[in-house]
């Protein structure tokens, strides 16, 4: 279960009652996520326990040499499966191991990836209500055991489009915390009105938090290079450049280093915590605004002012959410170091899958489980 924009320290707010019994009955802790923090990227991670430069969807928004360009709200590329067969989500290698997966929304899963698809699934509709998507999952857990998934994902979106218009802690945001969480209390009593509470190991996990903005706290590209001179990938609390053809030289000399309130790099010169740069979707030009500041150009300016994230993944608001919760679950674990890497590995030992070789690592979430 993904609950995008949920900030680790959302769970401290009084708010959310089933979520904050589901980690004092489980394990749970604060988790780093990937850089980028941005969703796309991290959706992928958590689902094949790879980076984003080495599963290849680095950013949001970004450029393949063959394919084109690629961003979030863009069916055809979205559902391309090229954009995401440089690694292996967890439903595929369940699928390929005879399992049956159902995906109620997840970034990857309209595409048939390397070949396959999950069993169920659903082209995202972010329309449809946080409730609704539950009674889709206990739809699939009413079917016969041979169809019913063994697998199932469930993602929510409302808390990140909420931090993102209002702030993380304004008042929509905390209305949308607890829709959200009454919505998971919706599927913790429908598995126990099917008798499969007992059977079912719930992993709730976020893709990244949010961080406060403002109108005043805005990085003009403009007032620094020529914007002539740029092609803007994607921008915000973390901006993709490649500079124009031949004025490379330019752009460099403007924007690599530091500058007030954010740091610029060549791909290959970005910092090795963030695990970024070899992957050839990568721009050349990475540029990581402090916390709370955001990149714009007066062409493509910020429209949404009330919260972002992309930030540096070590920043304790880019921090997110996990808890885990189920038969063979430690109870009142709280675990420590965890990285968004290290979900992956997890699922595959509860699903008694050897999955492929990823960054994460296995001890990380090894308090969580009774042996």
């Amino acid at each position: 279960i993904s609950i995008d924009g949920f900030r680790w320290d959302y769970l401290q707010g009084g708010v959310t009652p089933t979520l904050s019994a589901l980690a004092a009955e489980g394990a749970s802790g604060p988790m780093r996520p990937s850089f980028p923090s941005v969703t796309f990227p991290n959706h992928y991670t958590l689902v094949t326990g790879k980076h984003p430069d080495h599963h290849g969807i680095v950013s949001n928004a970004m450029v393949d040499a063959e394919l084109g360009r690629f961003a979030l709200g863009v069916p055809e590329a979205v559902t391309d499966r090229r954009w995401w067969d440089q690694a292996e989500p967890i439903w595929v290698t369940a699928e390929k191991a005879g399992l049956v997966t159902g995906t109620m929304f997840w970034p990857g899963s309209e595409a048939a990836i390397r070949g396959v698809r999950p069993t169920w699934w659903t082209r995202f509709d972010q329309s449809l209500p946080g409730d609704a998507r539950v009674d889709q999952v206990l739809a699939w857990l009413d079917l016969p055991p041979t169809e019913r998934p063994d697998l199932a994902t469930l993602y929510f979106d409302i808390v990140d489009t909420a931090g993102h218009e209002n702030g993380p802690d304004a008042p929509g945001t905390v209305e949308a915390l607890a829709s959200v969480d009454a919505s998971i209390a919706r599927l913790v009593a429908g598995l126990k009105a099917r008798g499969l509470d007992d059977d079912t190991v719930l992993v709730i996990v976020s893709d990244h938090g949010m961080a406060a903005t403002s109108p005043e706290r805005v990085i003009q590209l403009d007032d620094l290079v020529d914007p002539e001179a740029l092609q803007i990938v994607y921008t915000g609390a973390v901006t993709f450049l490649d500079p124009a053809p031949g004025r490379e030289a330019e752009v460099e000399a403007a924007l690599v280093g530091h500058h007030p309130h954010a740091e610029c790099w060549r791909k290959a010169d970005v910092p090795a915590r963030f695990v970024l740069g070899s992957n050839p979707r990568v721009a050349a030009i990475v540029c990581s605004p402090e916390v709370g500041w955001l990149i714009a150009t007066r062409a493509r300016p910020v429209t949404r002012s009330g919260g972002a994230h992309g930030y540096d993944n070590a920043a304790p608001e880019m921090t997110a959410l996990f808890i885990v919760h189920g038969p063979g679950v430690a109870r009142g674990v709280r675990l420590g170091e965890l990285d968004s890497v290290d979900v992956h590995p997890l699922l595959g030992r509860l699903l008694g899958l050897a999955v492929p070789s990823g960054d994460g690592r296995a001890g990380d979430t090894a308090a969580a489980l009774i042996d």
